[in-house]
C-alpha cells in the first residue's frame, strides 16, 4: 500500500494540475470502488472548480468551490494518472476520470478496487470516521519529541508496532518505520514504553529526515506504485535496511556471512528489517 511520501507525491503531481481548474466532465464507470460511490457521484463532481489539493495522512482531498471536499484513498493498487483531452478509451481497470477545462485528463486506475472515494462537506471533515482518529502529522510542528514521548508513555506494544499505529502518527507504514528505526537506531523490538525521551529525540528526526528524503525521490515503486505523471519512485534504491536480508547494513564492517547481515523479523504479519548490531 503506498505510505506517506507515495501519497504526497501524487498530492503534488495532482496540485499542479488540478488546482484553480474546474471539471468540466467527469466519467464513473462503476457504482463502487471498495465501498460505494455517493448518489450522484458524477453529477456533484462536474462544474465543480479544485481549489486545493491537500493530504491527510495517505488521504487525498480536493477542496471544491461548493464547499464539498472529494475524498480519494488508493488502497493497495490505486494510480491517479494525468494526460491529456482527447479522453483515451477506457482500459479495463480505469474507473473514474476527471476532465478540467483546459483539457487535463486525470483517471483514477485500480486493479483491485482497494480504493475508495467520498464526497464530504469541508465543515464535516473533521468528524469523517477515518480521519477523525489520526494522530499528527511527522513532517507537522505538532510531531515532536515531547509529544511523541507521551504517546509512547505506558505502552506496552513494540515500538514497531506503536508507530504503525494511526492513532500515534498519520501516515507512516511498514518501509519508513523500519527505515526510520535503523537512522535512530532502536530496535523495532523494543518496548514503545522503553522509548520516550532520549530515543524519542533520536526518532522524531529520523522519521522527518526519512520521509523528506523519500518525497525528493518521489516515493518507492513497489508493484502498483507510480507518481501521477506516470514515472517510477526511486527511494527504494536508497533503502537503508528494507527488503534487504542478509545485506551489510550502511556503515557496517562486519562479514554478513559471520553475522547474517540484515536480519528480518514478522511483526504483525509483516516484514520487519532492522540490523541487530546498530539497533538496541
Amino acid at each position: 500500500m503506498p505510505e506517506l511520501p507515495e501519497v504526497e507525491t501524487v498530492r503534488r503531481g495532482l496540485a499542479a494540475a488540478l488546482e484553480g481548474r474546474r471539471l468540466v466532465r467527469v466519467v464513473q464507470r462503476r457504482a463502487d470502488l471498495r465501498y460505494k460511490l455517493p448518489e450522484g457521484f458524477a453529477g456533484r463532481l462536474t462544474g465543480r472548480r479544485v481549489m486545493t489539493l491537500a493530504r491527510r495522512a495517505k488521504y487525498l482531498l480536493l477542496h471544491l468551490d461548493d464547499g464539498m471536499v472529494l475524498i480519494i484513498h488508493l488502497g493497495m493498487s490505486g494510480r491517479m494518472l494525468i494526460g491529456r483531452a482527447p479522453m483515451p478509451d477506457p482500459g479495463a481497470h480505469d474507473h473514474v476520470v476527471l476532465e478540467t477545462e483546459d483539457g487535463t485528463i486525470v483517471t483514477f486506475n485500480d486493479a483491485r478496487r482497494f480504493g475508495m472515494m467520498d464526497l464530504v462537506s469541508h465543515n464535516a471533515l473533521q468528524l469523517y470516521p477515518p480521519l477523525a482518529t489520526l494522530g499528527p502529522e511527522p513532517l507537522g510542528e505538532d510531531f515532536d519529541a515531547g509529544y511523541l514521548s507521551e504517546a509512547l508513555t505506558g505502552r506496552r506494544t513494540s515500538i514497531k508496532a506503536a508507530l504503525l499505529d494511526q492513532r500515534v502518527v498519520a501516515g507512516l507504514g511498514n518501509i519508513y518505520v523500519s527505515e526510520a528505526l535503523f537512522h535512530a537506531r532502536i530496535s523495532p523490538r523494543r518496548l514503545a514504553a522503553t522509548v520516550p525521551g532520549k530515543r524519542a529525540e533520536r526518532l522524531v528526526p529520523a522519521i522527518r529526515k526519512v520521509l523528506g528524503e523519500a518525497i525528493q525521490a518521489g516515493g518507492s515503486s513497489l508493484r502498483d506504485y507510480v507518481q501521477a505523471s506516470g514515472e517510477l519512485g526511486y527511494f527504494q534504491h536508497h533503502w537503508a535496511v528494507y527488503d534487504r536480508e542478509g545485506q551489510p547494513c550502511p556503515g557496517c564492517d562486519c562479514d554478513p556471512a559471520v553475522t547474517g547481515g540484515i536480519n528480518r523479523i514478522v511483526q504483525a504479519n509483516r516484514s520487519t528489517f532492522f540490523c541487530p548490531r546498530r539497533q538496541r
